[in-house]
């Protein structure tokens, strides 16, 4: 099987419903920066040694399917899988998990004390680059207010699980 198909060679693509749109439209950017974001929290998830945290993170990759067959798909009647709002509550029970382990912390921190915390800051601000993304998508399409949400709570979830893999809470000192 090939996995070319010189249909982009001229700078075009197909989104999920087969239209064709420039590589840099910002719903392949949207969605783009989605399937980044996945790919930092699987390189995350191989210095993770907790596995409720593993399966956290791997959970989140897939939901990251969801999010973005969403995205790449501009006729909303064709799409097959929706964020659901107990994808949102799920993050952020998850949220609320990992903060209160660490008595709900307040200021910021010099982030990156591990590996596993620094690339999950990363994938943190590849998080927030996709929601600002998503953010001028929905100015120009219509584009479903759960995804948005999911991916705003999304970055809140990596960064509680992030702070929590902190071998040390370094305060920022201005």
């Amino acid at each position: 099987m090939n996995i070319y198909t010189k249909t982009g060679d001229k700078g075009e693509t197909s989104l999920f419903d087969s239209k064709r749109v420039s590589k840099d439209d910002i719903r392949v950017e949207s969605y783009g920066t989605i399937d980044e974001l996945g790919s930092w929290i699987g390189l995350t998830k191989n210095y993770v040694e907790d596995d409720d945290i593993y399966h956290i993170l791997q959970n989140i990759q897939n939901k990251l399917f969801t999010v973005a067959s969403n995205l790449a798909t501009e006729d909303q009647t064709k799409i097959k899988h929706h964020i659901m709002d107990e994808d949102i509550a799920d993050l952020e029970k998850t949220v609320d998990f990992y903060m209160g382990k660490l008595n709900n912390p307040k200021g910021f921190i010099v982030t990156g004390s591990s590996k596993r915390s620094a690339y999950l800051h990363v994938a943190r601000t590849v998080c927030r680059r996709g929601e600002r993304r998503i953010i001028s998508l929905s100015k120009v399409a219509d584009i479903n207010p759960l995804v948005i949400k999911y991916v705003n709570r999304l970055s809140d979830t990596l960064y509680a699980i992030a702070r929590f893999l902190e071998e040390d809470q370094v305060e920022v000192k201005y």
